[in-house]
């Protein structure tokens, strides 16, 4: 069997209290819910998590906050959560809100080693408020910093032995750009494969940058 073919009790012994945790989905599409419900078990506390949103009540992202996980979160948005904005408006967490496009090339300023990203996104409103803006050919951009985490999270629709991932039609959303972006990258798979049985061009996130691979046991 491949070495990075792990268990999902192994795969959540590699996240501790206080880590940087990138997740995966959009909604709860193409989210690592085998993972998550791990994570919930062990009882991580603080963490920060990038992700695109906090999900809904009971279901992926949404049962880290709703089980008082997380100390703060960098998203595009929180509005499907209640629970986000009430701890948000409570002080209980931080939420760093990011307009979506900026969010996924801020990832991938981090997966490339870049120093960050231009953009004119935000100009003149609450986004740009404490960030450096340069001007380009007379133009102003917000210079919008990379990120980065200890541990990304994601999901793959077919997964081979050695980690090469295809995703499910928009269940690829962000997990490719986080999978370059994140000291270990775990991805948990819905069908792991032979070596081989995936065609090559359709690989999505090569073997190279999956650390872990974890049999997916989600029903939903």
């Amino acid at each position: 069997m491949s070495k990075k073919i792990i268990d999902v009790a192994d795969a959540v012994s590699k996240i501790e209290d206080g880590m940087t945790i990138m997740i995966g989905g959009f909604l709860g599409n193409g989210s690592p819910h085998t993972i998550i419900d791990a994570l919930v078990k062990k009882g991580v506390k603080n963490l920060t998590i990038i992700t695109n949103d906090t999900g809904i009540k009971d279901s992926g992202v949404g049962r880290l906050i709703y089980n008082n996980m997380v100390s703060k979160v960098i998203a595009s948005h929180i509005g499907t959560n209640p629970e986000t904005g009430r701890q948000m408006n409570e002080k209980i967490i931080e939420v760093e809100l990011v307009p979506q496009g900026t969010l996924a090339e801020r990832i991938r300023s981090g997966g490339a080693g870049l120093g960050g990203v231009l953009t004119p996104t935000g100009l003149g409103t609450i986004v740009a408020e404490g960030k450096q803006i340069i001007e380009v050919d007379n133009k102003l951009f917000i210079l919008e910093k990379p990120l980065r985490a200890d541990v990304s999270i994601l999901l793959g629709e077919t997964v081979d032995k050695k980690g090469n991932i295809i995703y499910s039609n928009t269940a690829r959303n962000f997990n490719p750009v986080m999978a370059t972006a994140a000291d270990i990258v775990i991805v948990e798979a819905e069908n792991i494969v032979e070596v081989g049985t995936i065609n090559p061009n359709e690989v999505v996130t090569p073997r190279i940058f999956v650390d872990y691979i974890v049999g997916s046991d989600y029903n939903g």
